[in-house]
């Protein structure tokens, strides 16, 4: 994980003002990978007690305008923000637990297209997202367990 001084030369390097907030948002992000906006804003409030939740919205677009961070949001989710940029991998969501694990592409050249596009349209990312069930909450589903977080569960019908 980088330190302090690195993700001050990250901010400069991106022409962005280094601020307790900016510093305090993307070392967040850099230690919860996935993580939604209100778990950002914790960890945030951990560092910076005042600091409102305007001002993590606020951050977090400008990080990810700059390039510092991606937002995925995958259908049914909330958004989500990372630090592994620039390499454009993809997603595995697990329909039970909603965790998210990185997916290296898959066909090895980025942006994993291959076929006909539109003409005069030019690729510079692919977004996929494998949808299915994780070895945790396989494992909890062959034992006949009951599902740990009810909460997330998009395959189901309320």
């Amino acid at each position: 994980m980088p330190t302090t001084d690195e993700l001050t030369a990250v901010l400069r390097a991106a022409d962005l003002r280094v601020t307790q907030p900016r510093v305090a948002v993307l070392n967040a992000v850099y230690h919860n990978p996935h993580a939604d906006t209100d778990h950002l804003l914790n960890q945030v409030r951990d560092e910076l007690p005042s600091v409102s939740r305007q001002a993590v919205y606020d951050v977090l677009a400008a990080l990810t305008h700059a390039g510092l961070i991606r937002r995925i949001q995958p259908a049914g989710t909330y958004a989500r923000y990372e630090a592994r940029v620039g390499d454009n991998h993809h997603h595995a969501v697990c329909r039970v637990c909603g965790s998210i694990t990185d997916i290296d592409c898959v066909i090895g050249e980025a942006p994993c297209l291959s076929g006909s596009l539109p003409d005069a349209f030019t690729v510079d990312e692919a977004e996929v997202i494998y949808w299915g069930v994780c070895a945790q909450c396989s494992v909890r589903i062959d034992a006949g367990l009951p599902d740990e977080d009810p909460v997330f569960q998009p395959h189901r019908k309320e």
